[in-house]
């Protein structure tokens, strides 16, 4: 018998949004802790199992993304070190199957649109699917309107996806509010299923991965980050030897410089 496969799921979005809570709704029970990304840094990640009735097996990775538009240097260097340490992980494991970018119903802000560049485009390099879930839709007749009315703002901002979830995450409603909770664990269900399938081979980074990302997340970084500082984080957290990890400063440097 063939093992079972698992697909890999990343899944980010702002402090507040209700990342924990869209895990425990698709998961149908309590397996992540609500808990505030301010306390840690851009691109830490938390796993989580879930497993469909149908025997589907999925590990759900919940990441911290940006809480602003733009990373302090230290805010970079660590970023460096969690991006490597989340393609290895996921590349041991199969690879990335999809991204779940979580917003609150609301308009489109800056930090959103970068969190959407730093995992699609940065870190994915656009090669991955990504689904948008939208949360705290509770109080709309239809939840799927929240998308029909906002869908060509979101466009306009060049937030584009291969599939979205409109939903309620909040399970302590009550009255049609709660039927609405039970609603949208289909809703999403169905998306990752769509979306992240059998057929589909896990994205793994490739050759020269990390210096596309470095080269692009250094448009996020306030002020100008050390040559040296670059040095330190890719020989000490990334393994790099030091004669790599000079030549890959020195092309980061070189192509902003261009």
């Amino acid at each position: 018998m063939a093992p079972v496969l698992t697909r890999n799921i990343v899944i980010f979005g702002e402090t507040g949004v209700g990342k924990s809570s869209v895990i425990n709704l698709m998961a149908g029970q309590d397996i992540a802790h609500i808990s505030p990304d301010s306390h840690r840094c851009t691109l830490h990640w938390t796993e989580y199992p879930i497993t469909f009735e149908n025997g589907t097996r999925y590990k759900v990775f919940d990441t911290v993304g940006l809480e602003e538009p733009r990373l302090q240097a230290g805010d970079f260097l660590n970023a460096i070190s969690n991006a490597y340490g989340l393609i290895n992980t996921l590349k041991e494991r199969g690879g990335v199957n999809l991204l779940l970018f979580c917003i609150r119903g609301g308009r489109v802000t800056a930090t959103m649109q970068s969190n959407y560049r730093l995992f699609f485009e940065f870190l994915c390099e656009e090669k991955v699917p990504l689904a948008l879930v939208v949360t705290n839709l509770e109080r709309e007749v239809r939840m799927e309107d929240w998308y029909t009315r906002n869908m060509g703002h979101l466009e306009k901002h060049n937030i584009r996806s291969a599939g979205h979830a409109c939903i309620t995450a909040a399970n302590l409603l009550d009255g049609r509010h709660k039927n609405k909770y039970e609603e949208s664990r289909s809703i999403l269900r169905r998306v990752v299923e769509a979306h992240c399938n059998a057929s589909m081979e896990g994205w793994t980074g490739g050759q020269g991965w990390l210096t596309s990302f470095i080269g692009k997340l250094v448009e996020f970084v306030v002020g100008r980050p050390k040559k040296t500082d670059v040095i330190g984080v890719l020989t000490r957290r990334c393994g790099m030897t030091k004669e790599v990890a000079r030549q890959v400063a020195q092309q980061i440097r070189d192509e902003n410089q261009s």
